[in-house]
């Protein structure tokens, strides 16, 4: 009999930023890693808390700053034995230095894990396009990092937050999964038409209403994936070869 990995890390995921993102990279966390009983898969913590104030709103429009609400969570992942953070959101890595300070446990950058997809797809360093809220965007988390290292980060314009992107991921945010396939993808489109090569999803949202339709016909970087696969190497674990897409059902 194989022996149980009792002394195995525990990956603490701080969500609830949209509830359905942290759920879903849960799910992909657990299909994208190579395991053959429930004692293979990586221990986790999910701290779901919808409570966290709107990061957007906090950024661009003066609303509550949601750094206590972070750090109330960051505190009982830390107790509760966790050895790395995972935030399935990308607005709140706007917070992340805050985050950081406040713990040593380190936090797996969801830009950085982004980056890492984009060159498992096969992406090299040139011209990308960068879906996102409005603070994500606002905030340049990517624009900075990424363009550090010799990317192009192309984003919507103005017109096209307010009528495609934001719309779609208050979409996916209400539970009406299907409604914002048609506009998150012709956002994504319309990147391409500008010369992206590829398009971050950098949203965790925004990956949930893509799969809702029809695969887009060039590359598209998954954030959630990515932060899964990040997780996965923190834990020392290998990805799964047969469990990399989601069952029928599951999407």
């Amino acid at each position: 009999m194989a022996a149980t990995r009792i002394g195995a890390p525990m990956l603490g995921v701080l969500g609830g930023m949209g509830p359905l993102a942290s759920a879903q990279f849960m799910l992909r966390l657990t299909l994208l890693t190579d395991a053959a009983r429930d004692q293979d898969h990586i221990p986790a913590v999910l701290w779901s808390d919808p409570r966290v104030p709107d990061r957007t709103a906090a950024r661009i429009a003066g609303g509550e700053d949601p750094l206590p609400a972070l750090l109330r969570g960051i505190a009982g992942l830390q107790a509760a034995g966790c050895g790395a953070i995972a935030i399935p959101c990308n607005t709140a890595h706007g917070w992340i230095e805050g985050m950081q300070a406040a713990t040593p446990l380190p936090i797996l950058h969801i830009v950085d894990a982004a980056e890492a997809e984009l060159r498992r797809l096969g992406v090299a360093p040139g011209p990308i396009g960068v879906m996102g809220t409005a603070g994500t965007l606002a905030m340049r988390l990517y624009q900075a990092r990424l363009e550090a290292r010799g990317w192009t980060c192309l984003v919507p314009e103005a017109a096209e937050m307010a009528t495609l992107v934001s719309p779609g991921i208050a979409e996916v945010k209400a539970n009406r999964i299907t409604a914002a396939y048609e506009p998150l993808a012709e956002a994504a489109q319309r990147l391409v038409v500008r010369g992206a090569r590829a398009v971050v999803l950098g949203c965790t949202e925004i990956p949930l209403g893509i799969a809702a339709g029809p695969a887009l016909p060039f590359p598209v970087c998954d954030t959630i994936d990515g932060l899964a696969r990040a997780a996965i190497a923190w834990a020392g674990r290998s990805l799964s070869q047969s469990g990399s897409a989601t069952p029928a059902g599951l999407a």
